[in-house]
């Protein structure tokens, strides 16, 4: 019996460390994912998800399927995090003019101004929202990036009222009419370079780290349920030991 204290007092203590040393417990720490579905017909997909750390957010995106080419180069998608509406992502019935096409500025009622933008370096202010050079580019891409939320962003991510929409259409795939309009947002651009082709209302998620299958029972204290793992590296340690007690025995 006091082989198996011995072994289990560094197991409780190796979990007490990672609670007191996680990240996790530094701050207040949520993760918020989206799926990204397509708008205007656009045919493309993707995932988001967001770690809100303080005013800190990790933004990890993957999307395929969008318009590849711009003018013979690869199509630069701006995207945003957009803030201060309904929270939800609009359908044709945003489409004011009947063109076709849900532009940027019909759907704002549903997914409203931009708090955040998801440029590839640099500016993350909305100032960036229609900077083309620090845009996602291609059909398919993968981006993370960490950068300072302010707080009307942060607040609207809390509120579940924060979308993350990508922007860039094919001009091949609109309307006659549609093809030769311009952008509303920077008029020396077409309409389809500045219309949205994802969007995705940002929710939280679970207590639990992402994909580790850690479920938060009724009546479990959150704040025992670290994403680093301590107390789960503690369970995995005294069931180690029970099991060489029970062999033992």
């Amino acid at each position: 019996m006091k082989k198996s204290a011995f072994l289990i007092a560094p197991a409780l203590a190796l979990g007490a460390l990672a609670l007191s040393t996680s990240p996790a417990l530094a701050a207040d720490t949520t993760t918020y994912q989206a799926n990204l579905a397509a708008i205007n017909g656009s045919n493309a997909s993707g995932t988001v998800m967001i770690t809100l750390n303080g005013d800190q957010a990790t933004v990890t995106e993957k999307v395929s399927g969008l318009a590849a080419t711009f003018s013979g180069k690869p199509y630069p998608h701006v995207q945003h995090i957009h803030i201060g509406a309904k929270g939800t992502c609009p359908d044709m019935s945003a489409d004011a003019d009947k063109d076709g096409v849900i532009s940027t500025t019909e759907g704002a009622p549903s997914y409203g101004a931009i708090g955040a933008t998801l440029s590839t370096s640099g500016d993350t202010s909305p100032a960036a929202g229609t900077d083309l050079t620090l845009a996602g580019m291609g059909a398919s891409y993968t981006y993370q990036r960490t950068f300072a939320l302010d707080a009307k962003t942060s607040a609207s991510l809390k509120a579940g009222t924060a979308v993350v929409v990508v922007h860039g259409l094919d001009p091949a795939t609109l309307s006659e009419a549609a093809q030769k309009a311009p952008s509303d947002l920077v008029p020396s651009l077409p309409l389809a370079a500045t219309s949205p082709a994802l969007c995705g209302t940002l929710t939280a998620m679970p207590a639990g780290a992402p994909g580790t299958g850690i479920t938060t029972p009724a009546g479990t204290d959150l704040g025992l349920l670290a994403v680093g793992g301590g107390l789960v590296l503690a369970a995995g340690g005294a069931y180690a030991v029970r099991r060489r007690m029970t062999v033992k025995a």
